[in-house]
């Protein structure tokens, strides 16, 4: 956008709509009526539906206080305020969908039910637990998430506990070890832990509303006296109770845009769908459908390397075409193991620090968290600041909180003399600041770090206000506080996949490249592959100018190098140097045999998932273990985890156990036939788990060797 002279907010609906491209113009252009708009990433989404809702408002179509801009992130929204005041209209409300609902229940509540609403509970875990116990399982903590993941996926999926078994019947093999009968009846005991303490968690403040507004027409009518126009961000995220609150929000009209890309769909695990985004012209038959292409966020080197890699695949989404200069070629880099790969990737981090490039703007992506560790062992050697995204909130810092404690104090005795970054430096010197980072320490280097965010952060919005000082920058940060937009923090970026959308930056770092990470070994059937490809495309759409890919042959240093470069990466294997193009690319040497069925052997149904083919059993029938030796054989497993300190699926996982309570074997040999006990389980703990079936004591196996 062109700004008006001065450099603030637009002073006319005209001035709203200058510097858009052709296809944001389309969007931002017609701010009433409903519209799809298939944004590809890096295409300036945001830009378009924020000029949207302020071109609605300077032209009149609409008052700033009847538009709800719905995102998926606090960070999100906070962004989408911030833009929206540049651009003239403050009084927009940009909430997550759970931070909307919240606020209307906790509105409505006293007239819908009478009373203070209930309390909402952060964590799910400890409800469990309890559920758990009254049902007398013993479940250790992963198992506990697993189970809290799956409850929080049923909810929002709009399935009860009583409808859990036949609803996931033949598509989820359990939870936990648990079977899908026992998993309805700690779901419905844990809703009786909720009741019973006058709880809720975070999807029945989703629940509840929708109830409200379903079963209560003068609540419904005034939400939506309130709310006449919407905008959903991310709306290829949407789950089931979501969509039916939008719904209900909207009461059937049709004053709603919504904004996605099918091809960053990567949470189906919490039940989020593209059906919806890609469904919607049907819903809505006037609805004008925009497609955004143009990336301006990559090289075109990066571009054409995202496009290869999702290509025609069920993924969809759009081609996107880049508008960037062009860039370094993206490299995939092979390494022995993942030591080397890590100590590779520091290295190349620390050449790109060395030249210029700020420690924000390089990220190190991966599939899975645990691999971090040998990531930040590396960047700790050679002394490289690094933030893992999703530790500490920024504002909940202990330095930021005395910080801003300093700076309040502060208030009066400023004389408008020095200028704002300088007063700033001089009062945050007493929590910790200096001009120079220290030399060592990675805790010391990230409190500096934090406080000197806060210094820059000065800087910045002094440029934009030179009259602005520190009672105005107080008022700034608490506002940035309420809305978690947190400045930036100089230190290279850790982060999951998952964790990395909706983010960019100059250089990335996308380590792990290979078979069993990506896709993750966990991955089974077409949906699931295809989920994984597009956790791949949203890492590499992340880089601006840099990417790097890097895979390890082996897992431990003389490992066996067993590992093979991603199949993702076939499409682009000619502009990666992996060797043979698409057009000829190897592919896995499938099975000479099919592989033949098996049966469950107590009723002969063909068992469908792997966790039912492993114990031999379908999950409809009973369990034909006793139930005693179950219990030795979970303690003892327990018992070896904490020796070894490794989680308890590590020794065997639940469907593992299972099958030697329920197959009995007596001999080395009958044990070794059971899927999951390889060689290297059967020399650890073969003798262990035979004496327990056997009736020896499970107290005086556990610590024999000892």
């Amino acid at each position: 956008m062109t700004a008006p002279p001065g450099g603030g907010p637009p002073t006319s609906a005209d001035q709203v709509l200058q510097g858009l491209d052709p296809e944001q113009l389309a969007v931002a252009a017609a701010p009433t009526g409903p519209m799809c708009v298939l944004a590809g990433a890096g295409t300036g989404k945001t830009r378009a539906i924020t000029h949207r809702i302020a071109y609605g408002v300077w032209s009149g179509a609409f008052q700033p206080h009847q538009v709800l801009a719905v995102t998926f992130t606090a960070r999100a929204a906070g962004e989408m305020r911030t833009r929206l005041r540049a651009l003239g209209v403050p009084g927009v409300q940009a909430r997550t969908f759970h931070a909307a609902a919240l606020r209307q229940l906790q509105y409505f509540w006293p007239q819908a039910v009478g009373g203070a609403p209930p309390e909402v509970i952060a964590q799910k875990a400890p409800a469990v637990a309890e559920a758990a116990g009254r049902l007398r399982l013993r479940l250790d903590r992963p198992a506990l998430r697993d189970l809290a993941a799956e409850i929080e996926w049923a909810k929002v999926n709009l399935i009860t506990p009583q409808g859990y078994p036949e609803a996931v019947r033949g598509r989820r093999d359990g939870v936990a070890g648990l079977d899908l009968t026992a998993v309805s009846r700690l779901m419905s005991t844990y809703e009786d832990v909720k009741g019973e303490r006058h709880v809720i968690d975070f999807e029945d403040v989703l629940l509840l509303m929708v109830g409200i507004l379903d079963a209560h027409p003068r609540i419904a009518g005034s939400v939506r006296d309130q709310y006449r126009h919407f905008v959903v961000d991310e709306y290829q995220d949407v789950n089931p109770v979501q969509q039916q609150l939008l719904d209900l929000w909207l009461g059937g009209r049709e004053e709603i845009c919504v904004v996605g890309d099918p091809a960053q769909t990567i949470y189906s695990f919490t039940g989020a769908s593209p059906k919806h985004l890609l469904e919607f012209p049907q819903r809505h038959p006037d609805a004008k459908v925009v497609r955004l292409v143009r990336n301006y966020r990559s090289s075109p080197q990066i571009v054409q390397v995202a496009n290869l890699v999702l290509g025609k695949t069920a993924s969809g989404g759009v081609e996107l075409r880049a508008q960037n200069e062009a860039g370094p070629a993206p490299q995939l880099t092979a390494y022995a193991d993942d030591v080397a790969e890590a100590e590779g990737v520091a290295a190349s981090i620390q050449d790109l620090l060395g030249t210029g490039t700020p420690a924000s703007e390089v990220a190190v992506l991966f599939r899975t968290n645990a691999q971090s560790a040998a990531v930040e062992s590396a960047l700790a050697a050679r002394e490289v600041p690094y933030l893992v995204r999703g530790g500490e909130r920024f504002f909940s810092r202990q330095e930021v909180r005395q910080a801003v404690v300093l700076l309040r104090g502060a208030v009066r005795g400023d004389t408008g003399s020095p200028p704002l970054g300088q007063a700033v430096r001089d009062v945050i010197g007493g929590a910790g600041w200096s001009p120079r980072p220290p030399a060592a320490g990675a805790a010391s280097r990230e409190r500096w770090e934090s406080l000197d965010a806060l210094a820059n952060l000065a800087d910045d919005l002094a440029a934009l206000d030179p009259e602005l000082r520190i009672g105005g920058f107080v008022t700034e940060l608490d506002r940035r506080a309420s809305e978690q937009h947190a400045p930036t923090v100089q230190g290279v970026t850790l982060a999951s996949l998952h964790a990395a959308k909706g983010l960019e930056w100059d250089a990335v770092f996308i380590i792990g490249c290979s078979e069993g990470l990506l896709p993750v070994s966990m991955a089974e059937g077409a949906a699931r592959i295809e989920e994984e490809r597009r956790l791949l495309y949203v890492g590499l759409t992340r880089a601006r100018r840099v990417l790097r890919l890097s895979w390890a042959a082996a897992r431990g240093a003389g490992g066996r190098a067993g590992r093979k470069p991603s199949r993702f990466l076939q499409p682009a294997g000619r502009l990666l140097g992996l060797g043979k193009g698409p057009e000829g690319a190897s592919r896995p040497k499938a099975s000479r045999t099919a592989r033949r069925p098996k049966n469950c052997r107590t009723c002969g149904a063909v068992l469908e998932s792997a966790a039912e083919r492993k114990v031999g059993r379908c999950d409809q029938c009973p369990p034909t273990y006793d139930e005693a030796t179950f219990e030795r054989l979970r303690e003892w497993r327990l018992e070896a985890s904490r020796d070894q300190n490794v989680p308890a699926y590590v020794v065997f996982t639940d469907a593992t156990l299972t099958a030697i309570a329920e197959l009995t074997p007596r001999t080395t040999s009958e044990l070794a036939a059971i899927p999951g006990v390889g060689p290297r389980k059967l020399e650890l703990y073969g003798s262990d788990v035979l004496d327990i079936l056997a009736g020896q004591d499970v107290v005086r196996i556990s610590r024999k060797d000892s």
